[in-house]
């Protein structure tokens, strides 16, 4: 990107964005791809995970190096070439590459002509206006997705794998005495203010459909979170709290030391859990990712007492 990192762009709220499809598959390019294809460039790391784990892992994405930061599974498969930043993919790659189908999303819309010098280029949408359900667009781009590289039967695996993994952490969290559970869950920017993620997001659906309740109840945009100060949070004094890695030490240490901090709610009761890296505008395998997450911490905090 010229101005913005992917990292920037996670941390800072600009969201990899995936999309609506059309129902008989997506944005269509200029040329139909070969099909089906096999050389796959994906530009978003939600796609990515979804190509991944229907047994066609992209050849090329931005910036793998950042995949163990934000994704962590599935696991990346070697050998994945890298195009550089998203905004500003490398070309000469792009064009040893040789692909036969290229996915994006409207986030890289101005990029889309350039994107379809090289292959058809298709557009999936999640994270896009208006409001909307991020685990239900996931299905749907899930399905046109799978249509699209000729894998119908391996996506709707994969979305009823994600349904009976919601539906089994549902039981988990049941029979362990959590379900009804109120939840804040954020990602930190800095010591005073979070990314608070609400109706609609990909981890207020995951929360909905496994039996958690999500405090945040204020209006999110349609990536899903709302950008506050941290004292916002006590307007929900009976909640636990949930943050999310990647988060740096200076920042804990920060947080310890901060009175503002140390006077919220959950703090004082020590209703503070920390969670391993979900891609917060991934698809159904962060769902899945998320769910097991959040009871495997839960329920361990539930048996310490």
């Amino acid at each position: 990107m010229p101005t913005l990192s992917r990292r920037a762009m996670l941390l800072g709220g600009l969201a990899t964005s995936l999309a609506l499809p059309r129902p008989a598959g997506a944005q269509a390019g200029r040329d139909a791809p070969a099909f089906p294809p096999s050389r796959i460039v994906s530009m978003d790391f939600g796609l990515a995970e979804t190509l991944i784990e229907m047994g066609l892992p992209p050849i090329a994405i931005p910036n793998p190096g950042e995949w163990a930061d934000w994704v962590v599974e599935p696991a990346l498969p070697p050998g994945i070439a890298n195009l550089g930043t998203d905004r500003e993919p490398n070309l000469e790659v792009l064009a040893a590459l040789k692909p036969d189908l290229i996915v994006s999303t409207p986030y890289l819309d101005g990029i889309k002509l350039l994107l379809e010098r090289f292959a058809p280029t298709r557009t999936f949408s999640v994270y896009a206006p208006p409001v909307g359900s991020a685990y239900a667009r996931s299905i749907s781009a899930t399905r046109a997705l799978a249509a699209d590289v000729g894998r119908r039967d391996a996506g709707e695996e994969l979305i009823a794998r994600a349904q009976a993994t919601m539906e089994e952490t549902r039981r988990q969290l049941a029979t362990a005495g959590l379900a009804g559970r109120s939840l804040l869950v954020v990602n930190f920017l800095d010591t005073r203010h979070v990314r608070v993620y609400g109706k609609g997001s990909l981890f207020g659906d995951v929360m909905e459909r496994t039996g958690l309740v999500n405090s945040w109840t204020k209006p999110s945009n349609y990536w899903g979170f709302s950008t506050v100060g941290i004292e916002e949070l006590a307007d929900s004094p009976a909640s636990s709290l949930v943050y999310l890695e990647p988060i740096s030490t200076d920042t804990l240490d920060r947080l310890a030391a901060s009175p503002l901090w140390n006077s919220l709610p959950f703090v004082k009761a020590g209703r503070i859990h920390r969670l391993p890296p979900v891609l917060m505008f991934g698809m159904l395998p962060s769902a899945m990712r998320f769910a097991r997450q959040i009871a495997r911490v839960l329920v361990e905090a539930s048996s310490n007492g």
